[in-house]
């Protein structure tokens, strides 16, 4: 039985579930600039389109390939009998297709998409279901100048679209595992101060590692890490004090190789180093950054470094990869008031049907010259008006009407 309220006649057939919305109009024009504004930025950065399925089989996206979780993922069956899923990641899709079509590429490989995502979140969480993503993979360059580039490439990505004041938060992913590791946490006790940690939560976290056998310099380290950010070198040389965890180590000499390249970028002043951001992939190995402005509390974007998901499909390459999320970019700019009054464009061309001919040949050279007309034969059942408030409900910038002659008149809209 449906959720509907049957108002009348069809009306039940109206509704979307939810989680999903339509867009049209617009704000659906906006949104297709917005991605194209972004997949241009990625093709002057040498990347090009790969396109993966929509669904996939369920074990591309298991808990071994570090993606979300089993009961977030929309499931469904084939006819014989295969579990299937709409795609809640794109990173391991394009790892099975890496592994399978390039093989035996040992170069760096650049490559980009557009595609939506599916995450069955709580429909209590006003999350929704399906998401529009622009991202970009580099494969084969396990390099701190690929980890600034992708940084500096998503950074460019949000300057194109308009927007200006927001933050990318840079940390690395082996700097709490390799805490963890000499810690040696349980892993409930690991998930239970990732969550402190991720919330900011100092009091928590001091009060759990009260609880535990954690040696007074390590506990220093947890204790202070949410506060470790912004000053790497200051950050750094505080945790390089406390530990000599081979993980922890080389996640800072790494982050501060990246910081050192990003001022070449000249995009400092936009990066926060920040040594306590996790993130809920565990496929990611290296780097990871994560762009949020105000106005939003999730992330526009997030990218990391996986260097092992390729290989469990069977072929070893390092890779890193963002992710711009549409959805999320286009509420930040049309809070920030970013979009331009503007309309839909284009020339609405009027025409009887004995001015047939002319209109249709009209159109056609104009179309040629890259005009956008959309031809409409008149009915004797509609006025001038109604045409002209038509006209206003479409965006159009022009309206022509075909009365006489070879040349059609304007009208005001």
């Amino acid at each position: 039985m449906s959720d509907f309220s049957n108002d009348g006649k069809g009306q039940e057939l109206l509704h979307t579930p939810g989680g999903v919305r339509d867009i049209y109009g617009l704000e659906c024009a906006r949104k297709r600039t917005a991605e194209r504004k972004v997949q241009e930025v990625m093709k002057s950065y040498g990347f090009r389109d790969i396109q993966t399925p929509t669904f996939e089989y369920f074990d591309i996206f298991s808990k071994e390939r570090g993606t979300v979780q089993s009961k977030e993922m929309f499931k469904f069956f084939d006819r014989g009998n295969n579990t299937l899923v709409l795609r809640p990641d794109m990173t391991p899709s394009l790892a099975r297709c890496v592994a399978k079509y390039y093989k035996e590429e040992e170069m760096p490989m650049r490559l980009c998409y557009t595609g939506q995502t599916f995450v069955n979140t709580d429909k209590y969480q006003g999350k929704l279901q399906e998401v529009t993503q622009v991202g970009a993979e580099l494969y084969h360059d396990d390099t701190s100048d690929a980890d600034a580039e992708m940084i500096a490439m998503m950074t460019t990505c949000l300057l194109a679209c308009g927007l200006e004041e927001f933050q990318l938060e840079v940390g690395h992913a082996n700097l709490f595992r390799g805490l963890i590791e000499e810690a040696g946490f349980e892993e409930e006790e690991e998930e239970e101060l990732r969550k402190l940690i991720v919330s900011k939560n100092f009091f928590g976290v001091e009060e759990m590692l009260e609880e535990l056998t954690v040696t007074e310099p390590l506990k220093e380290i947890f204790i202070k890490l949410p506060e470790l950010l912004g000053d790497l070198k200051e950050s750094s040389a505080f945790v390089r004090e406390r530990t000599k965890n081979e993980k922890v180590l080389d996640a800072l000499d790494r982050l501060l190789k990246v910081e050192e390249i990003l001022k070449i970028y000249g995009l400092l002043e936009y990066v926060t180093i920040d040594l306590s951001m996790l993130s809920g992939y565990s496929y990611y190995t290296g780097v990871i950054f994560r762009a949020y402005t105000y106005g939003n509390g999730e992330a526009l974007a997030t990218g990391g470094r996986y260097n092992e998901l390729v290989g469990q499909f069977g072929v070893d390459m390092p890779a890193i990869g963002l992710v711009i999320v549409i959805d999320q970019l286009m509420t930040a700019m049309s809070r920030q008031k970013l979009f331009k009054e503007e309309k839909l464009g284009g020339t609405i061309l009027l025409y009887p049907q004995e001015y047939r001919r002319q209109a249709i040949l009209f159109a056609e050279e104009h179309r040629k010259k890259g005009k956008t007309i959309r031809l409409l034969r008149t009915s004797s059942k509609k006025t001038i008006d109604d045409y002209k408030e038509y006209a206003r409900r479409m965006g159009a910038e022009l309206l022509l009407y075909f009365a006489k002659g070879d040349e059609p008149e304007e009208i005001m809209i």
